[in-house]
């Protein structure tokens, strides 16, 4: 008889979530779906507001990388006061910069040591009373500890160039509110050990040195675990180098064949659509030249090392020469190999943070341009979970009376749709059966991804985890509830 599973919420991921898996009378997935259920109404009470409020006000889509939506609200912005990318004061864009890669070296420590690592250190399949990040201080302490204070570090940077380590208000249309004092300065460069960016540098080799550790016991795990072949888009540096700040939009294909050759984001609406589905609030974005069905797209680590051609720092560029040779030099399509590329842009954020450091320009007191007003503006910024759109449009009285955000959790919205009927194909099939193990290795999948829905969405409240297998006739045959 026909079942139908369902995951509600997905854990150890920011926001909320379901996932439903249907079976067919014989037992067989037939469909598989991750549903975002919950409304995201920021798109229109951001309409009316004056223009100069928007990185202040979108950053509260999210406690954990608001960063990301105060610097793209403030680069589109940037475009509307008359001083778009590249045209910054250097005390304003290199302020930005630090305050970027700071926001990225803890996002992504938080994402591993936190929410990814218990399953790879602890097991799939541990009870979940241990799978957790007190197992992890309980297996390693020192390793729990760096954890902590690689994401200190990262959030004292934030703190120093935005004001607050949530939802700061450094950026301002035109440029920054503040420069970065000597003495703010020499903290991160000649702090005490371990509070020094020289430690974040070395401890963030070791996090590299871990995983590979781990996919050499585990290669068959890690290279098999939800692999699928997918396009990839980012931005890229002009020079086709790696940045999480300010570039050009760069997509491949699972073969490495350009789809877009570094075009410029302002005009990302000729090259991106959004479709809309009836089972969840989150849309679908494509990339049109290859329609709704072939178009979909990945972002965030797997596709930035899949679309740049090298890292602009010494360190982290011999671990992406080391990364891209495990694959002969393709895209690397292994969703559990998203982790080996977050570890090395956290080395890579944690070198960029220590050469801003040592700029001069940090300490200079032109901070804010502008220039002749336009109407509309589009901010692009690579945020840790990937690629994040913010357009806006505003009127001759200075309001807001358009906005479309288009978030990374958006962006892989059908990737991690794959990949939870990749898990529900290879768990459920022999055997449809609920079991701990089976409904990890589905959040195993979607964590790959490090989604955030409440960026995605607007959640509110707090769901219990409610799983039941229902037979066709709407007959529950298991049920667990946490």
């Amino acid at each position: 008889m026909a079942r139908k599973i369902t995951i509600e919420p997905v854990t150890r991921v920011e926001g909320h979530g379901k996932v439903t898996i249907h079976l067919d009378d014989a037992g067989k997935v037939q469909q598989s779906r991750f549903h975002i259920v919950e409304f995201r109404g920021f798109e229109r009470f951001i309409q009316g507001r004056p223009y100069w409020e928007a990185p202040v006000l979108v950053q509260r889509l999210c406690g954990i990388c608001p960063v990301s939506h105060h610097l793209a609200a403030a680069k589109a912005m940037d475009v509307v006061v008359g001083v778009g990318p590249g045209k910054l004061t250097a005390t304003a864009e290199k302020m930005r910069r630090l305050m970027h890669y700071g926001q990225m070296l803890q996002s992504h420590a938080l994402h591993f040591f936190h929410l990814a690592s218990p399953d790879f250190l602890l097991g799939m399949d541990a009870d979940p009373a241990v799978r957790n990040v007190i197992g992890i201080i309980a297996l390693d302490k020192e390793l729990a500890t760096r954890a902590v204070l690689l994401r200190k570090f990262g959030q004292e940077i934030i703190l120093a160039t935005a004001g607050k380590k949530i939802h700061g208000t450094g950026a301002v249309p035109g440029g920054m509110n503040k420069n970065l004092s000597p003495e703010e300065r020499d903290r991160f460069l000649k702090g005490a050990a371990p509070l020094n960016i020289d430690q974040m540098i070395a401890w963030a080799g070791a996090a590299i040195e871990l995983f590979r550790g781990y996919h050499a016991k585990n290669k068959d795990l890690v290279d098999g675990f939800a692999a699928f072949p997918s396009n990839h888009l980012s931005l890229v540096r002009k020079d086709g180098a790696l940045d999480f700040y300010h570039g050009v939009l760069r997509a491949v294909d699972a073969e490495g064949r350009k789809i877009l050759n570094d075009v410029d984001y302002q005009d990302y609406l000729e090259y991106i659509g959004e479709e809309v589905r009836s089972w969840s609030y989150m849309k679908f974005p494509y990339i049109k030249s290859l329609g709704k069905s072939a178009g979909w797209y990945r972002v965030g680590p797997l596709a930035r090392l899949n679309t740049c051609d090298h890292i602009p720092s010494p360190l982290a560029q011999k671990e992406f020469e080391a990364y891209k040779s495990y694959t002969d030099g393709k895209p690397n399509n292994m969703s559990l190999h998203t982790h080996w590329a977050r570890l090395i842009e956290l080395l890579h954020s944690a070198e960029v943070i220590k050469e801003l450091l040592l700029d001069k320009d940090l300490q200079g007191t032109k901070l804010v341009k502008t220039g002749p007003r336009a109407p509309e503006g589009v901010g692009l910024v690579e945020a840790p979970r990937g690629t994040l759109f913010h357009h806006f449009r505003v009127n001759g009285d200075d309001q807001i009376t358009m906005a479309n955000l288009i978030v990374s959790t958006t962006n892989n919205n059908e990737p991690m749709n794959r990949a939870v009927h990749w898990v529900a194909v290879n768990t459920l099939s022999e055997k449809p059966e609920i079991t701990e193990g089976m409904l990890n290795r589905v959040e195993v999948a979607i964590r790959a991804y490090d989604p955030c829905l409440s960026c995605a969405t607007h959640a509110v409240g707090r769901m219990p985890l409610d799983v039941s297998l229902v037979d066709a006739r709407g007959r529950v045959l298991q049920r667990e509830v946490r």
